[in-house]
C-alpha cells in the first residue's frame, strides 16, 4: 500500500514538473516575443529620428515632395494637448502609426487616413472605386486590415457602396477615431517612443542656456 501511495505521489510530482516546465516555456516565449516587439519598435523610432531631418531632393522627386524634418520638442509636446493636434502633424501621424504597428493595430490609423482621402474625392466615379477599395481592405469579413466595428455599421456601408457619398464611412470613422483616442493615444503619450521625441538634444539645451 505504501508502495502504491509512493508511486502515485511520484506520478503527481512529475505532472507538476511538466506543468511548471510548460508554464516556464510559455513565459519564455512571451518574453522573447515582447523583446522582439520592443526591438522592432525602437528600430522604427531610430529610423524616424535619423531620416526625418534629411531634406528631400526636389529635382529627383520633380518638386512634388517637401522636406520632412523631425519636429521640435515643443511641437511634439503639442501632440499631448489633443488627439487632433497629433493627427494634424504629418510626422505625428507617421510616428503614431509606427507605434500602432508595434501593437499590431495599425489598421485603425490606415482606415482613418483612407477615409480622410476618400472625403476629398470629387469625382463620383473615383469615389465609388475608392469606397469599394476601402470596403475590401477594411470592412468586409476577413478583410486584410479588418477593423473592429459592429455588423449593422458594416451592413449599412455595404448597402451604400453603389451610390457612395462623402459620408459613406462617417460612422465607422468616428468609432475608429474614438477607439484610437481613448486607447492607443494615451499609451502612445506614455511610451518611450513619444518621450524620445520630446527630449531636447544636448546641442539645443546648450544653445538655450547661452
Amino acid at each position: 500500500m505504501q508502495s502504491a501511495m509512493f508511486l502515485a505521489l511520484q506520478h503527481n510530482c512529475k505532472q507538476m514538473e511538466r506543468s511548471t516546465s510548460n508554464c516556464q516555456s510559455k513565459d519564455e516565449k512571451k518574453g522573447k516575443m515582447k523583446k522582439t516587439i520592443i526591438k522592432d519598435w525602437k528600430s522604427r523610432l531610430s529610423y524616424f529620428l535619423q531620416n526625418s531631418s534629411s531634406s528631400t531632393n526636389a529635382k529627383a522627386n520633380k518638386g512634388h515632395q517637401k522636406a520632412f524634418f523631425r519636429p521640435s520638442p515643443e511641437e511634439a509636446l503639442l501632440w499631448s494637448e489633443a488627439f487632433d493636434e497629433l493627427l494634424a502633424s504629418k510626422y505625428g501621424v507617421a510616428a503614431f502609426r509606427a507605434f500602432l504597428k508595434s501593437e499590431f493595430c495599425e489598421e485603425n490609423i490606415d482606415f482613418w487616413l483612407a477615409c480622410e482621402d476618400f472625403k476629398k474625392t470629387k469625382s463620383s466615379q473615383k469615389m465609388t472605386a475608392k469606397a469599394k477599395k476601402i470596403y475590401s481592405d477594411f470592412i468586409e469579413k476577413e478583410a486584410p486590415k479588418e477593423i473592429n466595428i459592429d455588423f449593422q455599421t458594416k451592413n449599412t456601408i455595404a448597402q451604400n457602396l453603389q451610390d457612395a457619398s462623402p459620408s459613406c464611412f462617417s460612422t465607422a470613422q468616428k468609432r475608429v477615431y474614438s477607439l484610437m483616442e481613448n486607447n492607443a493615444y494615451p499609451r502612445f503619450l506614455e511610451s518611450e517612443f513619444y518621450q524620445e521625441l520630446c527630449k531636447r538634444s544636448p546641442d539645443s539645451r546648450e544653445r538655450q542656456g547661452t
